[in-house]
């Protein structure tokens, strides 16, 4: 991390810069598009993001890509001691972890409340056991403590011109259209972990079922039905875009850039999945590359102007 951010974000202490210089490294190598949505923020919020973006990242691995000859219960107990530890040092608010020590300075400096945490380590339960959602509302608690608490937590490191609490729901709902739309991009891949995060009844009012969604990502085909099923899919996580859109012009002027450029590039992954024909299953529908530049570059001039007119994020 570069000592200007550090500085800017007031983050004095070898040890504790080296945490959140760790945080950066894990970003840049493993989030690469959402690294470089992190340069459209001012220096002193950056160090945050990475710091919730990496540790986020380290429990998704825990559970998703898990060592050699473990076990569902055997994560499970893992993400317990860890859930465990972690509660305890955010508390105390120090950690001998690097990761972790820069989440808790994190949390400590934005207020960010415990709750947020502890529904995170619930989703992540959730995924060693719960294969599929009968209902959206069952899929609503899932995506609550997997992508709506995330939201949250960035939003104070992120500043709003209102009330924090009056810009909390649509920061959770921009987070449950991202996650939606990563679900609906990525059928086969969930499917080949067992899992499927589309709501069951709906799914099956149209006659589709596990069976048919694993016929189409085994021949990379599509049946009508499933097309169908994807095509309300998409409309449903439209209408949670446009619950979180007003939420942008809520923040502070400085992040208005970033969020807006996450929100049409994601979007445009919608977009992508119309453009295939609802084919999620021939390949993964992705935003092109001169679009995704595009978007970017112009996000980084209007955010360099707005910090400009507006450099104090709060």
């Amino acid at each position: 991390m570069t000592r200007r951010e550090l500085d800017a974000a007031g983050i004095t202490g070898a040890g504790l810069r080296a945490a959140y210089r760790y945080c950066r490294e894990l970003n840049a190598r493993h989030g690469r598009t959402y690294f470089l949505a992190t340069r459209m923020l001012a220096p002193a919020q950056r160090p945050a993001v990475h710091a919730l973006y990496g540790f986020a990242r380290r429990l998704d691995d825990l559970v998703d890509e898990p060592e050699p000859g473990a076990t569902p219960d055997s994560i499970a107990a893992t993400l317990h001691t860890v859930e465990e530890g972690f509660l305890a040092e955010l508390a105390a608010g120090t950690s001998e972890d690097p990761l972790r020590a820069a989440v808790i300075d994190t949390a400590t400096r934005y207020a960010i409340p415990e709750a947020y945490f502890r529904a995170f380590f619930a989703s992540m339960r959730m995924d060693l056991t719960v294969t599929g959602y009968p209902t959206r509302a069952a899929l609503d608690e899932y995506v609550h403590g997997s992508a709506e608490v995330i939201g949250l937590q960035v939003l104070p490191v992120l500043g709003t011109v209102v009330p924090r609490e009056e810009a909390a729901p649509r920061a959770a709902a921009l987070g449950k259209a991202f996650q939606l739309t990563n679900f609906l991009r990525d059928v086969a891949e969930d499917l080949e972990r067992g899992r499927i995060y589309l709501p069951a009844d709906e799914l099956a009012a149209v006659g589709v079922d596990r069976d048919r969604l694993a016929w189409c990502a085994r021949t990379r085909r599509l049946d009508p039905r499933v097309r169908r099923a994807l095509a309300e899919q998409v409309a449903a996580t439209r209408r949670v875009y446009a619950e979180a859109r007003p939420g942008i012009a809520l923040l502070h002027p400085a992040s208005r850039p970033c969020v807006r450029t996450a929100y049409v590039l994601y979007g445009g992954i919608l977009d992508r999945i119309e453009a295939l024909g609802y084919n999620v299953f021939a390949g993964r529908a992705r935003v092109p590359r001169y679009r995704r530049l595009a978007a970017a570059g112009d996000a980084l001039v209007r955010a360099r102007w707005a910090r400009r007119r507006h450099p104090a994020v709060t």
